[in-house]
Parts: structure tokens; sequence; C-alpha cells
């Protein structure tokens, strides 16, 4: 058998030598072997610990020959996991017991005193189990991520911009390495399709691909998002579930917004980019994660880390390469092409006929300055198309535009409510060069309440 191929074993037996005898067998095979004589500290050890396998006796001191008190800690181990893989161990054991056993769980039934071999045998057997187990969970949260996946738009990398041939050049250079990726830009400006490109061209191509926007994970959430959690690790765990690294596993992960991350987060995840494995909260078993890293940000971290609001040792870890997207304002030779796919999607999707957009309406969005980059001016060409009467945009039809240039002054003259929110957060954006990060904190908003009002005020 192969060295250490047993994993994390616990035995609970309240006869000491049986307990001495197994253990010394079983080092020699397991990672770890734990043994209790005391059936009562079960809820404690499988709450706190992770084991592979559990072999546990079914008649203790107290009631030497029914195994009413093995299944009912059976059936307490597993109700804390219902994934736990259990051995009924016993002196008295018929077929009868057998089949009741299995039926409240048991995975194998073994005899004592056992043959050393018929016990290696069954506890690699269950080994096996547990590991695909595991591989069927973390394949079911892969699934679900995938149809999320689906479900999304197609959506293309467009431009043909100096700047943009720039970043495609880089995209091809980086694509087939597996180094660590670090995009930088401003919100809107597509950081999360250049990962999707990178991926896509990658030798991981065949394997999923798993964002995670960092700035929506609360604290208290970070480490079960990333790393997972175990069933009853805290109040909402209600089941085994595994973090964006296991689901990544041998694919890509990309991490946005993580210039957004607190310094003690930073540290956590600095941990298991060194190390390359998670432990889920709950447990103490680590786990080997196999990832191709990208992340994104549209902070100013090298600026970030003489202020220390950003630790050095992480930047050096995840941008191995940098990419650099320019804002939409800076781009304007994508503009025109950018409107145009957006006008075929959306005419698509609406069942309207468009010739194009006129010469005034393409001039009109060349001036405009994007606080909000790409994604404005895809919010922008949806608007119109909704609204247009006429098979051409022209400049008419981007009025909520034309009628707020970047450098407008914000009337303090109107009483309306409404309207005073909305110059408020115009000017905020403005400010924060559509960083919708900082426009937020400026405004005492969530993200998520911020992006609320610009879809209710059409920002």
């Amino acid at each position: 058998m192969e060295e250490k191929s047993l994993g994390r074993i616990l035995i609970v037996d309240d006869n000491e030598d049986l307990l001495f005898a197994a253990k010394m067998l079983l080092k020699k095979h397991a990672k770890e072997v734990t043994i209790e004589k005391d059936p009562r500290r079960i809820p404690f050890l499988v709450n706190n610990n992770s084991y592979d396998v559990i072999l546990l006796d079914m008649n203790f001191t107290e009631d030497t020959t029914s195994g009413k008190e093995g299944f009912h800690w059976l059936k307490q181990i597993k109700e804390i996991d219902p994934k736990s893989v259990v051995i009924l161990i016993t002196a008295f054991g018929d077929v009868e017991m057998a089949v009741q056993a299995l039926k409240e769980g048991a995975t194998d039934f073994i005899l004592k005193p056992w043959q050393n071999e018929k016990l290696l045998a069954t506890l690699s057997a269950a080994i096996k189990l547990r590991e695909s187990y595991e591989q069927v969970d973390k394949l079911s949260t892969k699934q679900k991520q995938l149809q999320a996946d689906l479900k999304k738009p197609f959506e293309d990398i467009i431009g043909q911009s100096a700047s943009m041939k720039n970043v495609f050049s880089i995209i091809e250079k980086v694509a087939k390495t597996d180094a660590n990726i670090l995009i930088l830009g401003e919100n809107g400006t597509g950081k999360e399709l250049i990962a999707r490109a990178i991926h896509d061209r990658s030798e991981r191509k065949d394997e999923i691909f798993v964002g995670v926007d960092m700035g929506a994970i609360t604290e208290s959430l970070f480490e079960s998002e990333l790393f997972g959690h175990k069933r009853g690790a805290y109040t909402d765990a209600k089941e085994d579930r595994a973090g964006r690294f296991e689901v990544a596993d041998n694919g890509t992960l990309f991490l946005d917004e993580i210039g957004n991350l607190s310094m003690p987060l930073q540290s956590k995840l600095l941990t298991v980019l060194q190390r390359r494995e998670v432990t889920r909260i709950g447990t103490n078993k680590a786990i080997p994660v196999d990832i191709r890293l990208i992340c994104a940000t549209n902070m100013p971290v090298h600026d970030m880390i003489m202020e220390n609001g950003f630790r050095q040792d992480l930047l050096y870890r995840i941008n191995t390469v940098e990419i650099f997207l320019p804002p939409l304002r800076e781009r304007q030779d994508d503009i025109p092409v950018l409107a145009e796919h957006f006008l075929k999607i959306y005419s698509g999707k609406y069942r309207k006929k468009f010739k194009g957009l006129k010469q005034n309406a393409l001039q009109l969005l060349q001036r405009y300055s994007w606080p909000g980059n790409i994604r404005e001016l895809q919010h922008a060409i949806e608007r119109a198309i909704i609204m247009a009467e006429g098979d051409e945009l022209d400049s008419r039809d981007f009025f909520f535009l034309s009628a707020k240039p970047s450098n407008e002054k914000v009337s303090n003259n109107t009483y309306n409510l409404d309207e005073v929110e909305k110059n408020l957060i115009q000017k905020a954006i403005d400010k924060n060069g559509g960083n919708i990060s900082k426009a937020a904190k400026e405004l005492g908003l969530t993200r998520a309440s911020l992006y609320r009002r610009l879809e209710k005020y059409g920002l």
C-alpha cells in the first residue's frame, strides 16, 4: 500500500488496548490517526476537525451487545457531516445489524478482532469513497458556475486604436504562459473581457473561468467565498461548500477590484497564493489548488503601497505582467466601431432595424468624455435605440449626453430632490473620473446603492 495514503482517521472505541493497537498499525499508512475512548467527545471532534474516515465502535460499556450506542453516534456524526465516511466495528456483528448500519449511513462494517490486511483494504476503499464525495461536490459547484457563465451575453473585445493594438499584442504574448496578470484601468473599460480573452487563449481554455468581484464581498464572508466552508462552520453554513479557489482548480481565477481589499484580507490572500492551498472554514485540512491568477483594479495600487494601503509583496505576487486599459476618452478611434457593435446587438434584441448612426451622432459620441467608459457607451446606445423613432440614430437621440458635457456646471437653483440627487451623483462620478467605488464612498453610498441610482437616472 502506498505510504501515508489513508489520510486522516478518527477511531472511537472504549477499549484502550484496541485503540493503541489500531494506532500503531495505521500510523504507518495514514497522515494522522486520532484515538478517543469517550464517545461523548464525538460532536466536538467532528465539528472542529475534518476526518477522511471514522472508525466507530458499535457497543460501549453501557450497552455491550445491542449496537444502539453505535447507531446513536453514527446519527450524530451524519447530522454534523452528511458526507462523512463511517466504518462501524463490533465483536457481535451479524448480517441484520450490518444491513441496518448501512441503511443508517455507515459506509462499511467490520468485525473485531480484525485481520490487519482486511482493515487496511476496507479503509483504502473508504478513502476513495470520501475523495469521490469531495470531487462530486467540487464538480457540482463548477457546473453551477459554468451555467451562470453561459447565461452571460456574448461580448467581444473591440478596438483598432494604437493603445488597444498594444493590449492585443500583450495578450498574445502572455496567454500561453501561466504568468500572473494584473489588469489596470477605470471602471467600465472591459477588464473582465481582457481576463476572459487571456483564459480563452491559454492552455487552460478547456477548464473553468471563475470571476470574483472582491469589492462586493464583505470581510465576514471573504474566507467562506474564496476558501469554502464546512457545514455548520457558522450560522448560515447549511452545507459543505467549495470556495472559488477550489472551483477554479486547473482553470483561471479572476479577482476583480482587488485594490479594495483591506490589509488583513490581503494578508490572507497572499498566504494562499504562496502556499497554493486552501483550508475550508471549520476544517484544518489543506486542499492544494492549481490556478492561473488574473487580477484587476481601478485603484492606483502602486501609490497605495507608499501610503500603506496595499501590500508590496502581494503586488509582486500578482503582477508578473501588467496590462493597462486606457479610458474610452483616450480611444476616440474606437468609439465609432464600438457604437456600431452595440447598435447591431440592441437592434436585434429590440427587433428594430437601423441603417446606422448619422455623422452628427458620431461627432457627439466622440466629443463626450465618457466617465463610465465602454459600459456607459453601451448603455447610451441601448437607451437611444429604445427611444429612437427613425431608422438612423442622430445627435437628438443622445440628448441625455449633450445635456451633460463633462465640464457642465451643476445648478443649485432646483429644489427637486431627484434632480438634486442626480446632479450630485453626476458631479461625484465626473470628479472621480468614472471610478464608481470612489464616487460611492464620497457620496456615502455602497457600490450597489450607487449602481441602482445610476440605473434610476439613466446615468
